[in-house]
């Protein structure tokens, strides 16, 4: 017999256990487990008065971010809405049915105030890296650094030329990401070349370009990831440029072995941190093996003698050519000493004029200048060190490592919708990379412990 459903959504008492509805497999159990905010009001009780109507409990701010950085919910009037929808998100939000979910104005106000002023997102996150260190997820003996480029929230035809002198608002009309830009620069000098356009709306964003791509305002989100289990153990904000990544990469090693005690044995990265005071820095000043490719700029594609054809000669300090002859930065005494260091960190070594003459390899190696001529760099052992590595077993697992940090940068964009900022300014791009690497060692945790839990779950045979 066809049965009926009689619809009746009348009765004015219920018997509802919120748990009850909410799998238990779900995604957000598992996050639940590993989520400690216990310190988080003790953390911001300086930055709310001690009068007044109670504002948005913090703890419930930070779990609806969590829920939409997780999910890649990212309107805040669409997360406000699917929390008041979703039984799950009411749940790992610690609402009950009746309770009220902020209005998404107040909630955006809360936000940008009082969580932008504080450094709470960063005990959020190196919390959850704590707790992966205890879960055994971290190894802590080789690191992986990557950056990626971000699009910024400015349109990009609202921008003027770097050249040009710039009439800003007036300071009580100034946005906050013009203030916390103009202050950046009393500070501080800007790290590299000037950018081509500067940001109306966001100053702070660089003007940058992929390859084939129109030109747009972005910042680069830089993750530091033990290659273990690919777990972020740093993460960093900068302009996308590449002299401000490198200098991110000291910041953020030098940090987790300050807050977690963890300093990598290997550093694995692609060429843009082969350059040579970075290998220097790695090599010299902290003892870590650099799985990086040189950048090498001294070679030729001409059929004519490389620097790997030339010797070396520490003690000499000069270099010897596929002739046996000499190439030296100086052939006679100076009354007054001389470094013979150029702008670019090099010394120049030059073969005799009168012997290059007479040289049957002359066309196979300065066959358009009278000599020959070997830019060597102050920080040319480190690069050699870089170099032998090449050929260790461990430097091509390294090659197959680095790719953990690819999927998680594939992960933020595809899976978690991070392809454009919400947030501006410098403090808005860190705010939203710090939630974003939370959510992303969350997953890793929660899945971990879903794994776990279906292996035990097997009968033994």
């Amino acid at each position: 017999m066809m049965g009926r459903h009689g619809g009746n959504q009348d009765r004015l008492f219920y018997s509802f256990n919120l748990d009850a509805h909410v799998p238990a497999d779900h995604l957000l159990r598992a996050i639940d487990r590993f989520l400690d905010l216990a310190d988080l009001r003790r953390h911001l009780a300086t930055f709310y008065s001690h009068t007044g109507r109670p504002s948005i409990d913090p703890e419930l701010m930070v779990r609806m971010l969590l829920v939409g950085y997780c999910f890649g919910i990212r309107s805040e009037r669409r997360l406000c809405e699917e929390v008041h929808l979703n039984l799950a998100y009411r749940w790992f939000c610690r609402l009950g049915l009746e309770d009220t979910v902020p209005d998404h104005s107040s909630f955006s106000k809360n936000r940008h105030g009082r969580f932008r002023d504080s450094d709470a997102f960063r005990q959020l996150f190196e919390s959850v890296v704590e707790r992966c260190i205890a879960e055994g997820l971290v190894g802590g003996e080789g690191f992986a650094i990557d950056a990626s480029i971000i699009r910024a929230d400015a349109n990009r035809r609202r921008g003027v030329p770097s050249t040009q002198v710039i009439d800003w608002p007036a300071p009580e009309q100034r946005s906050r990401a013009v203030r916390d830009y103009l202050a950046a620069l009393d500070e501080a000098e800007p790290v590299g070349s000037p950018p081509k356009q500067v940001s109306m709306t966001d100053p702070a964003a660089r003007w940058t370009a992929a390859p084939g791509c129109p030109a747009y305002y972005a910042y680069s989100t830089n993750y530091l990831v033990d290659v273990q289990c690919g777990v972020i153990v740093d993460v960093e904000a900068t302009a996308a440029h590449r002299t401000e990544e490198t200098e991110a990469t000291k910041t953020m090693i030098e940090r987790v072995e300050e807050r977690h005690d963890l300093k990598p044995q290997r550093l694995i990265g692609d060429t843009a941190y082969g350059t040579g005071p970075m290998l220097e820095w790695l090599v010299q000043d902290q003892g870590i093996e650099p799985h990086v490719p040189v950048w090498e700029m001294a070679e030729r594609d001409d059929g004519t003698f490389s620097i790997r054809d030339f010797q070396w000669n520490e003690e000499a300090d000069e270099y010897r050519c596929p002739q046996g002859q000499p190439l030296r930065s100086q052939w006679r005494a100076f009354s007054t000493p001389r470094s013979h260091i150029t702008q670019a960190d090099t010394i120049i070594y030059r073969s005799s004029q009168l012997a290059c003459a007479k040289c049957p390899l002359k066309p196979r190696c300065c066959p358009n200048t009278p000599m020959r001529k070997i830019a060597r760099s102050l920080y040319e052992k480190s690069r050699d060190m870089a170099r032998r590595l090449r050929d260790t077993a461990t430097y091509r697992q390294s090659r197959k490592d680095r790719k953990k940090v690819e999927v998680l940068f594939a992960h933020l964009k595809r899976i978690l919708k991070l392809d454009r900022l919400r947030l501006r300014g410098r403090r808005g791009a860190r705010d939203e990379f710090l939630l974003a690497a939370t959510a992303q060692n969350l997953r890793r945790l929660a899945k971990r412990w879903q794994q776990m839990t279906m292996i035990e779950a097997i009968p033994a045979t």
